[in-house]
Order: C-alpha cells, then sequence, then structure tokens
C-alpha cells in the first residue's frame, strides 16, 4: 500500500506527509534511482512507524527532509523525477 499523497507537477513527482509525523531515517539520497513502491523514508505518527513509499519509478531529485524533523500534513518529502523524462 503505497502510504503518501504526491503532486505531479511538470516533469517531476512530488512525495508528500500523508499525516502530522516525525521523520525517523531516510532511505536513500538525492541522485538514487527508486523503484514503484519502494521505501522513501519511514515516518513515525502516533507511536507508528509509516514507510513512505515511491508512487513512481525514477530518480530522487530533491530530499526536502532531514532525520528527526517534525512535518505538518501535506509537507513536501521528496521529488521525484519520473523514469523516461
Amino acid at each position: 500500500v503505497r502510504r503518501g499523497a504526491y503532486n505531479s507537477m511538470a516533469d517531476t513527482v512530488e512525495v508528500r506527509a500523508p499525516m502530522p509525523a516525525k521523520v525517523i531515517e531516510l532511505l536513500g539520497a538525492e541522485g538514487d534511482a527508486v523503484e514503484l513502491e519502494q521505501e522513501l523514508l519511514i515516518i513515525e505518527s502516533m507511536k507508528m512507524e509509516v514507510p513512505v513509499t515511491a508512487p513512481v519509478a525514477g530518480t530522487v531529485a530533491a530530499i526536502k527532509v532531514a532525520d528527526g524533523d517534525n512535518v505538518d500534513p501535506d509537507a513536501l518529502l521528496v521529488v521525484i523525477q519520473p523514469a523516461g523524462d
């Protein structure tokens, strides 16, 4: 199950926080290739760890959070350049 809202803007896909949470662990870096549904990071909300996965295959163009950051719902987490673009 994909977790994390996302918005497709022009040539990139924005992965956003599905709920208020704390970033527990980043699972990659800018420039990494990712597959559809690959875990990008782990967030914690209400004492539950929730993986946030890639909504598309592609390359991580930007990571907008760091381990330990508190994020609001719909906060921008990761930007992905879809494969083939």
